[in-house]
């Protein structure tokens, strides 16, 4: 047996390419967001090919749970990795990764070469896609992060101190206020038993942590050497990836607070581009690639994109792939759970101080447009059309309205 096979996970037994197509697949067609994918994983990698039971299944997504990072591409890696060790787990996110990076990059391209009041008003409509999206986001956290007092005390709280004082510090400051208050009034929150991920030696798990935290410490210093440069935007990226629970729509803040107060981007820019990964599938993450091709020279444009890109999604796949091993250690840790829901209900607060500004803010102008979010969120929630149908909506609507004016 050759040393690559030797390595492979016990229950690995298949190639990366087979882990490559099924991904890219599920790359082009997995729409939604990080819930419905993973009931897009379920039903492809247990139910339809078998390549891991349900209880193996479940333990993945409950650690990327409790992991900052794109928890679908988290479950996605993870898998990859137990089919076919680390080639699989590199396909894996290469494949679910790669059809939306390629569209938000070319999207990017494109819209900065667009002008007139018709691409001003499909623009527009995108960023009250935005305002429909992260309203139902926010709707969906705050029923199953928030169900008790408690809870939704904390998630208020962390809202009212984002949008009296704003910034990336006081985002840290609220995720320990969250994790300090599920450890006083949180302990009642309770997980189920699960089985350990496995797959990771505890050997490569520490590596793994060892690489995580230094890239953590070392690319701020880099980017203070090379300011404006792609150094800086690559800890502007790891940070933001590196410090997100809740998935996509609650890196919007981060991100925003680093690049629109200092000049990078504006925010009806930002806004437009993350209207229109919301009619993406695959991950919200890779909106990482239009802020990089955004933010970028004219002749960087593609580089910037995949730094950002990059440097976004490192963490979180650093720390799923060291979690898998140190899984069970974690949850045997007194006061762990608790201290998650304070966390999580901290998150719900974040995405609601982000939701109030500058996603409504900036999108909502008058009250015809509040009331197509208003619709839209509706639409959303009560009758469950997809993202793409509800874009398509705005933008009709966003158009209509612009030719009345």
């Amino acid at each position: 047996m050759s040393a690559t096979r030797a390595n492979l996970p016990a229950s690995a037994a298949g190639s990366a390419a087979e882990v490559l197509r099924v991904a890219l697949k599920l790359g082009c067609s997995a729409f939604g967001g990080p819930v419905a994918h993973i009931g897009y994983f379920e039903r492809t990698y247990v139910e339809r090919l078998g390549w891991l039971s349900a209880a193996e299944y479940t333990s993945i997504v409950a650690l990327c749970q409790i992991l900052p990072g794109p928890s679908s591409s988290q479950v996605g890696l993870l898998i990859g990795h137990h089919r076919a060790g680390w080639r699989g787990a590199l396909a894996a996110w290469v494949g679910f990764t790669l059809p939306s990076a390629i569209l938000m990059y070319l999207f990017a391209v494109l819209s900065l070469r667009v002008h007139g009041p018709i691409a001003q008003a499909v623009v527009h409509g995108l960023m009250l896609t935005a305002v429909a999206v992260v309203g139902q986001a926010l709707f969906s956290m705050w029923r199953s992060l928030c169900p008790d007092f408690p809870r939704a005390a904390l998630a208020l709280i962390a809202a009212a101190l984002l949008i009296v004082h704003g910034g990336s510090p006081v985002q840290l400051i609220v995720m320990a206020v969250g994790a300090l208050g599920g450890w006083l009034f949180c302990r009642t929150a309770r997980g189920s038993e699960l089985p350990s991920p496995g797959a990771v030696s505890l050997r490569s798990a520490w590596i793994l942590l060892g690489i995580f935290g230094v890239l953590f410490a070392l690319l701020p210093i880099l980017g203070a050497l090379n300011p404006r440069g792609w150094a800086e935007l690559a800890a502007i990226f790891y940070r933001a990836g590196a410090l997100v629970f809740g998935g996509g729509h609650v890196v919007l803040p981060l991100l925003r607070d680093e690049l629109v107060p200092d000049g990078w981007i504006s925010d009806g820019t930002f806004l437009t581009g993350y209207g229109f990964a919301q009619v993406l599938p695959g991950p919200l993450f890779t909106f990482a690639a239009y802020l990089g091709a955004a933010c970028a020279p004219a002749n960087l444009r593609l580089l910037w994109a995949v730094v950002a890109l990059a440097a976004i999604f490192l963490p979180g796949l650093l720390l799923a792939l060291a979690g898998a091993s140190l899984f069970e250690r974690l949850a045997r840790i007194p006061h762990a759970l608790p201290v998650l829901a304070g966390i999580n209900a901290a998150v719900v607060g974040v995405l609601a101080a982000a939701f109030y500004d500058p996603v409504c803010t900036t999108a909502i102008r008058g009250g015809a447009d509040a009331a197509v979010a208003v619709g839209a969120v509706v639409l959303l929630i009560r009758f469950k059309l997809p993202p793409m149908l509800i874009a398509a909506l705005c933008v009709i609507a966003a158009v209509g309205l612009a030719r009345l004016r």
